[in-house]
């Protein structure tokens, strides 16, 4: 991997990682953060990486697996602050390129899908994906109004999650829930008033070979239309009184439950 020496936060090599917190990035590009997230990506994603910024001593946690016409930027961590526009103590940094959207025809021959209907919130959109990845979840599918999984903050949130389960958009939602009844997928909504114990899942009651588990916004929760449409409704069963579970806790319980099988 190429190193080239930056000794100035002007210069025009980085300018992909100028202001971070402003997002004038390039629309075909993302951020990743920190070592571990720069190596997921460079391990076990689809994305393809443009270039690595990263100081003397976060060089050694950078694989050898980055590509040959890949320039790794190396730069004083006091520069790199300077450059990003916040304080940054992780070390380094990758410019990711988005790529084509995966079409949601090719997750319908998966077993394992959570379906998130308008979840505006990056951290909850991360904190979701960050256990779909750890319980192998094979994709992820996205109303239209769902935060962008490639924002950098869902990206460090879900521990690079949103690198590795591929994930597409359901553009005509809630119709598209009949083409995983189609598919035959069985699907699952995450509400409140749910009809049957999570808890049940896999214990008294068996979890389907394939289902989608759908999971709403903070508040309003899964659609009447999203509801009609799914084979089941599930709850996570809670203490007498005005209690709630934000829904990326919720969405690591269910599927918790869901792979007991």
């Amino acid at each position: 991997m190429p190193l080239v020496r930056i000794d100035a936060a002007d210069d025009p090599r980085v300018a992909d990682y100028r202001d971070l917190t402003r997002g004038a990035r390039a629309p075909e590009t993302f951020v990743a953060e920190g070592r571990l997230i720069v190596r997921r990506l460079l391990g076990g994603s689809r994305f393809r990486i443009r270039s690595v910024l990263a100081t003397e001593r976060a060089l050694a946690d950078v694989p050898d697996a980055v590509p040959a016409d890949v320039p790794v930027y190396v730069a004083p961590g006091e520069l790199i602050r300077r450059v990003v526009g916040f304080p940054f103590h992780r070390g380094c940094l990758a410019i990711g390129e988005r790529g084509p959207e995966i079409p949601p025809d090719a997750l319908l021959s998966s077993r394992r899908l959570v379906v998130l209907e308008g979840i505006t919130n990056p951290d909850n959109v991360g904190g979701v994906f960050r256990s779909a990845m750890a319980f192998g979840v094979d994709g992820v599918l996205l109303s239209p109004g769902c935060a962008d999984p490639l924002y950098r903050r869902a990206i460090r949130v879900s521990m690079g999650g949103t690198l590795r389960v591929p994930f597409a958009p359901l553009p005509a939602w809630p119709d598209e829930l009949r083409r995983l009844r189609d598919a035959g997928f069985t699907v699952i909504a995450l509400t409140p008033d749910g009809g049957t114990d999570v808890a049940e899942l896999g214990v008294t009651r068996p979890v389907p070979p394939r289902f989608a588990l759908v999971l709403g916004a903070e508040g309003d929760g899964v659609g009447a239309a999203a509801r009609a449409a799914a084979h089941l409704t599930v709850a996570i069963r809670m203490a007498a009184g005005d209690h709630s579970l934000n829904v990326a806790t919720a969405a690591g319980i269910a599927l918790h439950r869901l792979m007991r099988r």
